[in-house]
């Protein structure tokens, strides 16, 4: 059974039977983490785009664990350029790694390094590790093709941008979580920055209003799925 633990703002670690996992590591530099990139045992490191607080401490964190890099192709060769082992994919493409299976989902949205480096589209990804589907969007608003990926796929449990400004807000959200039909959702993306400050229990609530299950995970906390 995978295990989830909230590292704060888009930042997950995820640990199955073959292989440990972290999706964008924004640490150093995050008020509101508690975990420090030292700290960040893993294989492999997932990227959905190269802003800052989503790329975060990803190169750091894959040299010191000589874990690889999957993200976008354009973001994937950055990476590759500042000496990590990479995994490049692109949007729709999937592929079967030791620890499960990986594919990448559109997400609207923005993606460029800190540098001002071009790091091509931003993606989502679903993430299959023994035997069960992880949907972590990265930071996109809201769009109908969320309702395919949820009739194309059974989604254990998925994380969902709420903060607004920058993604989609809790409104939004909600009607995501309709449209996936996943068997529980956890939100994220919010109150790491003033302006994306928002109340996750509300987000909870509409969710669960439409009969789905929905939770709060505490910075720091996991759950098994």
């Amino acid at each position: 059974m995978p295990r989830l633990t909230y590292l704060g703002h888009a930042a997950f670690t995820l640990e199955g039977s073959k292989a440990r996992i972290v999706i964008d590591p924004f640490l150093s530099g995050n008020p509101l983490a508690t975990a420090r990139p030292e700290e960040i045992k893993v294989d492999y490191v997932l990227l959905t785009h190269g802003h800052n607080d989503h790329l975060g401490d990803g190169i750091e964190i894959a040299k010191a664990n000589n874990a690889t890099i999957v993200a976008p192709n354009e973001l994937a060769i950055y990476c590759a350029g500042q000496g990590t082992e990479i995994h490049p994919m692109h949007i729709g493409g999937a592929h079967d790694f030791p620890f499960g299976r990986v594919k990448l989902t559109i997400a609207h949205h923005g993606s460029v390094a800190p540098d001002g480096t071009y790091t091509g589209n931003p993606c989502g990804f679903l993430i299959t590790m023994d035997g069960k589907t992880l949907y972590h969007p990265g930071d996109t608003g809201l769009f109908y093709d969320m309702k395919l990926i949820g009739q194309m796929n059974s989604i254990d449990l998925a994380v969902l941008p709420i903060g607004d400004n920058f993604t989609m807000g809790i409104d939004d959200a909600a009607k995501a979580a309709e449209f996936l039909q996943a068997g529980m959702y956890i939100p994220m993306h919010f109150k790491t920055f003033d302006v994306i400050d928002v109340e996750p229990e509300e987000f909870v609530k509409k969710v669960q209003s439409g009969g789905q299950k929905a939770r709060v995970l505490p910075i720091g906390d996991s759950l098994e799925y």
